[in-house]
């Protein structure tokens, strides 16, 4: 397939199209929203089941809790909202009244990263995924396009426990559409074969780690690629069989490397088979305001950018 005929669809639009199948399938499927659903793309389930789709109104915290009372009667609530609310202003509730119980209670989170774009710095989380690794029991998931967050929410659905999942504004080439792909929580999947250096990446990053890739392969640098979805629990053994096989490992994620899917990386090569690492992300800053693609650029987390920094990497780590 030609570059300029790539499908690029939001995943926040995968998850509002997964929550319609999911109703059709399942009436405990409930769906909550805090006046962004438009925005989320919760609306095309509020469209299809009114009934089941309750509007909070802007009290995230609020709806937390009603999500975690709709989960002890049998209900299986999605809750959603942009990440900075979701997972930011509502913690405390996530954490007590949904992750200390271990409740059914999925988090559909929206507009995470820096791709959110011209809504600035307030906006944009990029702490999202380390707040809840933190939480005991919670599950943490970043698909990389509009196939994987389909098949994570349907995943979520079957789950029993809480789920966080992380969906972008922007829209991303579709990398999964392959007739072999499958999906498991908890299990990474290698998309590109390497022997020089392993780029484990999460998010929109799996498709720019390709990128990436293809830039490295054309000066003699053959890099394995990674698409890790399920941040917690990791595929440890997946990441560090491929530590061994290739001696150095970037990660390469839509958030700050403090906490998130570097620092689950990192955990988990310091106790099996420790090699050096390069985290690309966001690197203790906020964001700006921007188009998508400019910050995308700007911050490193391109082909591109990838490209370089890897270069720097095995500069001196040879």
């Amino acid at each position: 397939m030609a570059e300029n005929t790539v499908k690029k669809i939001a995943t926040r639009e995968s998850y509002g199209n997964a929550l319609v199948e999911l109703g059709a399938e399942n009436p405990n499927v409930v769906v909550l929203d805090a006046d962004l659903a438009a925005a989320t793309k919760t609306g095309v389930f509020k469209k299809a089941y009114p009934d089941r789709h309750i509007d909070c109104g802007i009290a995230e915290c609020n709806m937390v809790g009603i999500a975690a009372g709709l989960a002890t009667t049998g209900k299986i609530p999605f809750v959603s909202s942009f990440a900075m609310f979701a997972a930011g202003r509502a913690f405390e509730q996530v954490r007590n009244s949904v992750g200390y119980p271990h409740l059914n209670v999925k988090i559909g989170a929206t507009h995470a990263g820096i791709t959110v774009g011209e809504d600035g710095a307030s906006h944009q989380c990029n702490e999202d995924i380390a707040l809840m690794r933190t939480i005991p029991g919670m599950v943490v998931m970043c698909p990389a396009d509009d196939i994987e967050a389909k098949a994570a929410v349907k995943a979520a659905a079957a789950y029993e426990g809480p789920v966080y999942m992380r969906f972008g504004r922007a829209a991303c080439p579709v990398i999964n559409d392959v007739p072999d792909y499958r999906f498991e929580i908890g299990k990474g999947r290698v998309v590109r074969e390497g022997s020089d250096l392993t780029i484990v990446a999460t998010g929109i990053c799996v498709g720019n780690a390709l990128e990436a890739a293809k830039m490295l392969e054309a000066e003699g640098i053959h890099a394995e690629v990674i698409n890790i979805c399920t941040i917690k629990p990791l595929d440890e053994e997946l990441v560090v069989n491929s530590a061994k096989k290739t001696g150095k490992v970037v990660t390469a994620e839509e958030h700050s490397v403090i906490g998130g899917l570097g620092s689950a990386v990192c955990d988990a090569l310091c106790k099996s088979y420790p090699v050096p690492v390069l985290k690309i992300g966001m690197q203790d800053v906020f964001g700006e305001s921007g188009s998508a693609a400019a910050l995308v650029e700007k911050y490193k987390l391109d082909g591109k950018g990838i490209f370089e920094q890897v270069k720097d990497f095995l500069s001196v780590n040879s």
